[in-house]
């Protein structure tokens, strides 16, 4: 008796921790990818198609608009005492997740943590997987919303599931695309889990946000799905619509493997499974369209007809036919990729499921279905970037696992440590911390060395090789994807070997260190660029490159473009009024329609004003004396984040400018937009009180 109450206090106590447990949600941010990952099992953003100034759905090019999930989750279907049972975090729902809405069945039990083995982040910790853990847990064992008495919509019978997720994310160019998540599921319930499956649900949809107009169903109905038999993946993009020329995009969920009592569990290489006397591992592929009804597209509605998805593959003539998902009339398709069965999980036992997601660039050329419409089908040519994308992946998860069946084998334990290790990269060295000055017409480039010292962690060796300089062209921002139009201008590398141009530092080494004012970090390397733009956005990386492994078929690696990207505005100095000073202006002026360097809408204009002080005030007039906007420039924190252009194509966290120039989005203080005509402005310089005036024209 006295147990029980135990037991049942216990119970009580727990409840009510969990009761307490907020929702939250983080997203992805130290590569290319931007997944937001939420606490109750569910990945995406789906308002980000209406509020794109929030944080990313599943953003690739991070930053750039070009989402490609409404919304995913997992599905656990297994057999109990015979009955079909399945619990989802995530099904195809108009608005989304929902508390305590049907098919959203999972409950919150931790809030998000979140690691790094990258040494110079708040986060990092010694017992970090990558540059980016997230690690969270939930259950689908609640009917009712904690803390209250409203149930949990058509969740009568939960199968017990007790989900520790985490998520695995790098900022290597060779890895920043693509988001690991591990499940480790524990059955916690008293009875056994016969015949199990799991499930990566998606509605994935590939659009342009900063630039699509669709909204409501049109804002879904123009993707096309296909598969990767080799790599068990899906993939979605989009077909057709008003931003197709600024997405050219896939997105992709991967399975990459079960470990089930100490056997792995993989659908390419059955064999371990079979040798058992265990059903052979399978990959299902299911799509349907959006509250469909229509066999064989038809969205499961019951637990049964979800079991059903999960354990069956759709008949391969349906899906390669004319009118299957691959190559079909585009629409809101929905996803499940599926992988079982595990014949049993017996009340306690767990088990660790892994799938990724996957983002990469259509490479050219792309075709048309038919010859005369203008709906876009891929090609194994514009597939290929994908296609390698899938196997970094997978590669990157099997570690040492070269011959993937989940066993260890003491030739290829590269680290020495005696165990078979999974997410085991070779690493290049680490990011040149980088200085950057803007000034008119140029920008001056300074970093350290202490790339020079990074060790590899497999190879166990100083392998540093030499420094690479990138730099976009003017324009590129627009492209939404500075980083992919980088162009390498400079590579200095060491002399007496055969990697690299074998050219040496000198031509880039200071004679001696400097330092900077708040800064101790001494730099010994400098580059200038010259005859630059002022306004324009250029996007520089320096990275630092290895010498590669040969005894492992490792070409030379490079450091992250993403951790090291410092997106530069050139543009006039510092220009205290007083004797000598400089006049302010505004360019170009007139202003005519729009800036080459303007986005496409009327929130993305801006014009400069040079010559600024370090601190002051600007007024801008109608040509009757009528105040418009006033705008207050401080050189030492101003990353031109007040226009609404920098959200679109900046980053204002990792802008530098130039002191003496201010962005003006065309916009009043109230902002409408301006008609076209003369223009009034005052700048009065903070310091010392003294005011310039001037005037501009808007031509439209």
């Amino acid at each position: 008796m006295t147990r029980f109450f135990i037991t049942i206090f216990l119970a009580i106590i727990s409840f009510v921790a969990i009761s307490q447990v907020p929702a939250q949600s983080r997203f992805t941010n130290v590569g290319r990818i931007g997944l937001t990952i939420n606490n109750y099992a569910t990945f995406g953003r789906p308002t980000v198609r209406s509020n794109t100034q929030g944080p990313p759905s599943l953003a690739f090019p991070r930053g750039s608009g070009i989402e490609h999930l409404f919304e995913a989750g997992i599905w656990i279907g297994a057999l109990v005492n015979g009955q079909m049972r399945v619990s989802t975090s995530s099904v195809d729902a108009s608005a989304g997740y929902s508390t305590g809405g049907q098919g959203f069945e999972f409950t919150q039990t931790s809030t998000i943590k979140e690691r790094s083995k990258l040494p110079n982040s708040s986060n990092f910790s010694s017992s970090a997987t990558s540059h980016q853990d997230l690690i969270m847990s939930f259950t689908d064992s609640f009917v009712v919303i904690p803390g209250t008495s409203i149930p949990i919509s058509g969740h009568q019978n939960p199968l017990g599931a007790v989900v520790e997720l985490e998520t695995y994310s790098w900022n290597f160019p060779f890895a920043d695309f693509f988001v690991i998540c591990n499940f480790k599921i524990t059955n916690s319930s008293q009875n056994r889990w016969d015949s199990v499956y799991l499930g990566a649900f998606a509605d994935m949809v590939v659009r342009n946000v900063n630039y699509t107009r669709d909204a409501g169903t049109a804002f879904f109905n123009k993707g096309r799905n296909g598969i990767s038999k080799d790599y068990m993946s899906f993939y979605a993009y989009q077909s057709f619509g008003d931003d197709i020329d600024f997405t050219k995009s896939y997105g992709a969920i991967q399975f990459l493997g079960m470990d089930w009592r100490g056997m792995f569990f993989n659908p390419n290489k059955p064999d371990t499974f079979i040798k058992a006397g265990l059903p052979a591992p399978k990959c299902n592929f299911n799509f349907w369209n959006f509250n469909s009804i229509a066999s064989p597209w038809n969205t499961p509605g019951t637990e049964q007809e979800r079991y059903l998805k999960l354990s069956t593959n759709i008949d391969s003539s349906i899906l390669y036919a004319a009118d299957g998902p691959i190559v079909g009339t585009p629409a809101n398709w929905l996803q499940l990729l599926s992988n079982g069965p595990l014949v049993s999980v017996e009340p306690g036992e767990s088990f660790n499921y892994t799938i990724a997601f996957v983002c990469a660039k259509q490479k050219e050329p792309i075709s048309k279905l038919p010859s005369n419409s203008n709906y876009i089908i891929t090609t194994p040519a514009s597939e290929a970037e994908l296609l390698a994308a899938f196997k970094r992946t997978r590669s990157t998860f099997l570690g040492e696992d070269v011959n993937e069946d989940g066993t260890y084998d003491p030739a290829l334990d590269l680290n020495q440590n005696g165990k078979l290790d999974r997410y085991l990269l070779s690493e290049p060295p680490n990011s040149p911390k980088t200085k950057i000055i803007a000034s008119d017409s140029k920008i001056e480039v300074f970093w350290d060395k202490s790339a020079e010292y990074s060790v590899d962690p497999i190879s166990r060796t100083l392998d540093f090789e030499g420094y690479r300089l990138y730099r976009t062209n003017i324009g590129d921002d627009l492209n939404l994807n500075l980083i992919d139009d980088a162009n390498r201008i400079g590579q200095w590398d060491s002399a007496g070997n055969d990697v690299g141009f074998n050219n040496g530092f000198t031509a880039i080494a200071l004679e001696k260190p400097v330092t900077f004012e708040g800064d101790t970090t001494k730099y010994y390397y400098k580059y200038t660029l010259n005859n630059l733009s002022n306004g324009w956005q250029y996007l520089i990386v320096v990275t630092a490159i290895d010498e590669g492994d040969k005894r492992i078929s490792v070409d030379p690696l490079e450091s992250s473009f993403t951790e090291n990207e410092n997106r530069v505005f050139p543009g006039t100095s510092v220009n205290n009024f007083g004797a000598n000073a400089k006049k302010v202006g505004v360019y170009p002026n007139p202003y005519s329609t729009t800036a080459a360097w303007d986005g496409n809408t009327s929130r993305t204009r801006k014009l400069y004003f040079n010559n600024l002080p370090a601190r002051c005030e600007i007024h801008i007039y109608s040509a009757s004396g009528d105040l418009v906007a006033t705008l207050n420039h401080q050189s030492d924190t101003y990353a031109g984040d007040n226009v609404g252009w920098s959200s679109t194509f900046g980053n204002a966290e990792k802008t530098t400018m130039s002191g003496g120039e201010h962005a003006w989005d065309l916009l009043s203080d109230s902002k409408t937009q301006l008609s076209s005509g003369v223009y009034l402005f005052t700048v009065k310089d903070l310091k010392s009180g003294e005011v310039q005036s001037g005037n501009f024209a808007i031509i439209k």
